[in-house]
């Protein structure tokens, strides 16, 4: 059975240079080393394909099997573990330091909505001008907006100045086992 070069780097059938392989049949059964021609003589009476699973082996290893369904089974395997993924994403709150407690209230409420989500949140204080004197009053703000969050969380990286900006990253804390038994 011919297939294009799509084989995502496996070598298959007339693909395979070396002089001898160590094979494996379409059972699962190990046949030793044997030589390319004779393996691939063998794969084409049971109407199946030689598949190099193993390159860097001392000889290759190969197996008889179907292409077609070996590069089907695993696809279907990257595809479910990419379901089974969770995508952390970096949501970001900017404020200023000089900011009203409603308006306060309202970044906190948004920075716990995010870490409820299972998101990571970078709180960003901007300073413009003649603030930058006075960074302590940001340092105040971040932990304003940490008294008022209402679940666990942690600090993944403490609260430090970059430029004109000073920030912070928080998650929210990974619940334990029982905490989850509980829950469902």
């Amino acid at each position: 059975m011919a297939y294009t070069n799509n084989n995502k780097g496996l070598r298959i059938n007339e693909q395979i240079r070396v002089r001898e392989i160590r094979l494996i049949d379409d059972e699962g059964n190990q046949k030793g080393i044997v030589p390319t021609i004779d393996a691939l003589r063998m794969a084409r009476d049971e109407d199946l394909d030689l598949v190099e699973v193993s390159p860097n082996a001392n000889p290759p290893v190969c197996k008889i099997l179907d292409f077609g369904k070996y590069r089907f089974e695993m696809e279907k395997k990257l595809r479910d573990s990419k379901k089974n993924q969770k995508v952390l994403k970096l949501k970001e709150i900017r404020m200023q330091p000089k900011i009203g407690p409603g308006d306060l209230d309202t970044k906190a409420k948004h920075v716990q909505e995010f870490l409820d989500e299972g998101n990571k949140v970078k709180i960003t204080i901007r300073f413009r001008g003649r603030e930058l004197a006075h960074t302590e009053l940001g340092y105040g703000v971040l932990q304003e907006v940490l008294k008022r969050l209402t679940s666990a969380y942690v600090v993944e990286k403490p609260a430090a100045m970059e430029g004109k900006f000073m920030s912070m990253i928080i998650s929210g804390k990974a619940k334990t086992t029982s905490e989850v038994k509980s829950n469902a």
